[in-house]
């Protein structure tokens, strides 16, 4: 098997990609630390939190939250509606 070399203009255009995700990604993380939300990192399949104290925790702060801001994901079915059912009111 051989390995064709990229051109150029290629490895400028996957420079100019990697450094606008590392800005996005960074704006993103400080954005999160000045609303207190947490960062969450995977290392080695592993989930680390960033507290908004700077602390690192393997311990998920939102376990057992039942704050009303709090969001529970609805299942989707394979044809792109929701598993639950759900009732029209009468009357």
């Amino acid at each position: 098997m051989s390995v064709v070399p990229l051109e150029a203009h290629t490895y400028a255009r996957v420079d100019e990609l990697v450094r606008v995700g590392r800005r996005a990604v960074a704006k993103a993380q400080e954005e999160n630390r000045r609303r207190g939300v947490p960062n969450v990192y995977s290392i080695n399949g592993v989930l680390y939190y960033e507290l908004p104290s700077g602390e690192l925790t393997t311990a998920d702060p939102y376990e057992g939250d039942m704050r009303p801001h709090s969001k529970r994901v609805q299942p989707v079915r394979r044809d792109g509606r929701s598993s639950r059912k759900s009732f029209k009111a009468r009357g």
